[in-house]
């Protein structure tokens, strides 16, 4: 058998885990909001017609931040259709997903939502076919508290209180040839700077992310963010990244490595960052929003849209998730964790029915799908410290990635608490690995949790029949042995283990 190890301790630290990162993304495409957050008339819903089975998930996976209201869909999108009496708003066309806007939902029921939910909302603005009035009109709408004509107005449609949002997203996938109102990167950066000096002079304390590249592979990427970040540096505090992942053929080594790729993006966005900043003398350092992150197969959406033009809300992009999509989800949170320093915001997209880990039917229940389950026991233990650790282990090759380690891993350190977490991902696909940390810079320790995600069937998904099909199975070979913490990983397997530290 394979053998691994990792070196930790407490001294050695790369940043605070930031509650952030386990955000998610609700955009109006396909039954992601209507018939997945909102279903009046459904047996759980409340009187706002919120799915109160849906919240209940949505809280156990342990969101903490949510974009809204995308996505493609927003830069075609008229804020001001999606408030006031339900029976006064416009049905529109989407053209991003081709179907019927009844705009039944919008902000305020967004931020009813959100209350709910827990959730710290997440706000994208229209820089597509619209621009500066339109968001700065938005943002006094959402966050001034009254006596204007839109602070008021929000008032008359039963908000009384202001939004007090303070993230904001400026457009979205401004780079991609198929986003209504595509720009250059000198256009785009022009346009955002002038958008964030609006939004500023109404309230100089926003958050501001402005649009990175929506993908590595983009041909224009690395210049894309160089020429952005030269428009807008001083201006913004975050740059986007955008980044989907799906097994290839049967490249299954390949998919397992997938977060080597998304390091890389990390790591070429971070140096781009700060080439910019040094070029213009600022002691700024700009942060990573990785607002769009997933598994995603369905992603040839011209047919399956085709085949429903024009209807509201049609199932689009409504992936099973297996095995080891799971691993793979699991994989791409630590290496989130492992840029902590860097990337303070992300968004798992998307949060329901759509490339979500949460489905559900009409009329009918919601259950978990399987990379749900590393996102919440990850967002409920991954506290304190992210810890700076090192990975000893054997690699194999991939065609795709090259070769790569077999473990991936992750180490939080909570001192207040004295607990620490350790999350570990086996790569190989058809070898366990024994696996070795030495914990003698912590003390003593006792081994409180220990599970682990794997399955002899790496296509196993849970369904609305059998929705546990897929879960995390207690770690037996998990062991504190004097200070060392050892376990034997399955192949193609997540684990976590959860200690107490004296």
């Amino acid at each position: 058998m394979q053998s691994g190890k990792l070196s930790i301790d407490p001294a050695f630290v790369v940043a605070p885990v930031n509650r952030r990162v386990f955000g998610s993304f609700v955009e109006h495409m396909g039954r992601c909001v209507y018939g997945g957050i909102f279903e009046p008339g459904h047996a759980t819903s409340d009187d706002d017609g919120l799915r109160g089975d849906v919240l209940e998930l949505v809280r156990e996976l342990g969101v903490t931040a949510v974009r809204y209201p995308g996505g493609n869909f927003v830069s075609g999108y008229r804020w001001e259709d999606g408030v006031g009496p339900v029976a006064d708003r416009p049905t529109r066309l989407d053209p991003a997903w081709r179907t019927i806007e009844t705009n039944a939902f919008g902000l305020n029921e967004f931020m009813a939502w959100a209350r709910k939910a827990e959730v710290e909302p997440i706000m994208a603005t229209n820089l597509g076919t619209r621009g500066l009035p339109e968001a700065m009109e938005l943002l006094e709408y959402a966050n001034h508290p009254q006596g204007t004509a839109l602070s008021d107005l929000r008032i008359e449609h039963g908000a009384k209180e202001p939004h007090g949002i303070r993230l904001w997203c400026l457009g979205n996938e401004m780079d991609g040839p198929w986003q209504l109102g595509h720009m250059t990167a000198a256009e785009y950066g022009r346009v955002a700077a002038e958008t964030a000096r609006g939004m500023r002079q109404l309230d100089p304390d926003l958050e501001l992310v402005a649009c990175g590249s929506s993908g590595r592979a983009m041909a224009t990427f690395g210049e894309w963010e160089a020429t952005v970040l030269e428009h807008t540096y001083e201006l913004v505090d975050y740059i986007s990244a955008h980044a989907y992942y799906e097994l290839e053929g049967d490249d299954v080594a390949g998919f397992l490595a997938s977060s080597v790729d998304m390091d890389r993006f990390i790591r070429d966005v971070v140096a781009t960052a700060d080439h910019v900043g040094a070029k213009l003398a600022s002691t700024k350092k700009i942060d990573i929003s990785f607002d769009e992150w997933n598994v995603w197969y369905q992603r040839d959406l011209a047919g399956a849209v085709g085949q429903q033009d024009w209807t509201v809300a049609p199932r689009l992009s409504e992936d099973a998730y297996t095995v080891l999509d799971a691993v793979v989800v699991g994989s791409l949170l630590i290496t989130l964790l492992q840029h902590s320093d860097r990337v303070t915001i992300a968004c798992q997209a998307q949060l329901v029915n759509t490339i979500a880990p949460i489905r559900s039917e009409p009329d009918g229940p919601a259950w978990r799908q399987s990379i749900f389950h590393p996102f919440a026991l990850m967002a409920r233990h991954a506290r304190g410290q992210v810890l700076d650790l090192r990975v000893d282990a054997p690699t194999l090759t991939t065609a795709k990635h090259g070769e790569v380690a077999v473990l991936d891993a992750v180490a939080t350190h909570d001192a207040e608490t004295g607990q620490l977490a350790v999350f570990v991902v086996n790569r190989n696909p058809t070898e366990a690995v024994s696996f070795a940390t030495d914990l003698r810079g912590f003390g003593a320790a006792s081994l409180t949790e220990a599970v682990v995600l794997a399955d002899d069937d790496l296509f196993a998904a849970n369904t609305m029949q059998e929705p546990d099909r897929v879960v995390p199975r207690p770690h037996t070979s998990a062991a504190v042995d004097g200070t060392t913490l050892r376990a034997e990983l399955p192949p193609a397997s997540w684990s976590m283990f959860r200690l107490q530290l004296s």
